[in-house]
């Protein structure tokens, strides 16, 4: 019973349009250039098929700024869904 009170209270979902395709890659790329400059081991193993193409970075190294462009892209989108611009 609990569940439907919560289900009531939830915020709508966005509809996903160019714009939020437009953020999400936005604050990837920002992800992208703060670990960039603050990951201690860029280049860790296994690496990349091109490290030149992800600028020398590793897997490990590409998957956790990704994941935090996706954390960053996420509040931003939300954010910004709720101010009313998306």
């Amino acid at each position: 019973m609990m569940h439907l009170s919560l289900l009531a209270i939830a915020s709508k979902s966005i509809v996903w349009s160019p714009k939020v395709a437009v953020v999400m890659i936005l604050c990837n790329i920002i992800g992208i250039a703060i670990g960039k400059y603050t990951l201690p081991q860029l280049d860790a193993r296994p690496a990349l098929p091109a490290p030149a193409m992800f600028g020398g970075m590793g897997f490990p190294a590409l998957l956790a700024t990704c994941s935090l462009g996706h954390l960053i892209g996420a509040g931003a989108i939300l954010g910004l869904a709720s101010v009313g611009y998306l």
